[in-house]
C-alpha cells in the first residue's frame, strides 16, 4: 500500500464529476482502494474520495466509529425528514471547517471490489461521511453546503492559508 498525494482545493480535479467505475472486479481498483484507505489513515480522515487522490473514478472510502471500508458506484437517499448540523472539515481543506446540515439518516447503495451490493441505512459520523464523500464524486466541496457566512469564513482561511499560497 502506498499513501497518495491528496489534492488541495484549488485543483480543477476537485470540481470533476467522477466516472462510474464499469468493471469493480478491476484488479487496479484493489490497489486503489487499499492505497487510498492508507492515504485516509495517514492523514487522519474519516473518508477519502478517488478524486482528492486525482483518480476520477466514482469510489470513496470510510472509516466511521469503527465501521471501515469502501463504496463503488454510491447513490444515496435520505431516509426521513431529520437532518444534523455539525462540524465538517476536510483532507483537501486542510485547517478549516465549519457546520454543515446534512440528512441525518441516508440508504447507500453500491457495490464492492468483490461484486457485493452495499445497501444500507446509516446514520450519524457515517451518514454524515457518504454525504460528503459523495459530494467530493459530483465536483462539489462541503462549504458548498454552508450558510453564506460560514462559507465566507472558509474561503478567508483557505486565503490566508500557506498551503493555498504557495
Amino acid at each position: 500500500m502506498t499513501a497518495l498525494d491528496i489534492r488541495l482545493f484549488g485543483d480543477p480535479v476537485l470540481r470533476t464529476v467522477a466516472e462510474p467505475v464499469d468493471d469493480p472486479s478491476d484488479p487496479t481498483l484493489r490497489t486503489l482502494v487499499a492505497d487510498m484507505l492508507e492515504t485516509m489513515d495517514t492523514a487522519g480522515g474519516v473518508g477519502l474520495a478517488a478524486n482528492q487522490v486525482g483518480v476520477t473514478r466514482r469510489i470513496f472510502v470510510y472509516d466511521c466509529e469503527g465501521d471501515r471500508g469502501h463504496v463503488i458506484n454510491p447513490v444515496w437517499e435520505a431516509v426521513g425528514p431529520e437532518t444534523q448540523t455539525g462540524r465538517e472539515g476536510c483532507l483537501s481543506v486542510p485547517g478549516t471547517g465549519g457546520p454543515v446540515t446534512r440528512a441525518a439518516k441516508v440508504r447507500v447503495t453500491g457495490v464492492t471490489l468483490d461484486g457485493d451490493t452495499v445497501d444500507r441505512e446509516v446514520t450519524g459520523l457515517l451518514a454524515r461521511c457518504v454525504q460528503h464523500e459523495t459530494d467530493h464524486l459530483d465536483g462539489v466541496m462541503y462549504f458548498q453546503r454552508m450558510e453564506p457566512e460560514g462559507r465566507r469564513a472558509v474561503m478567508a482561511d483557505i486565503r490566508a492559508s500557506e498551503w493555498f499560497n504557495r
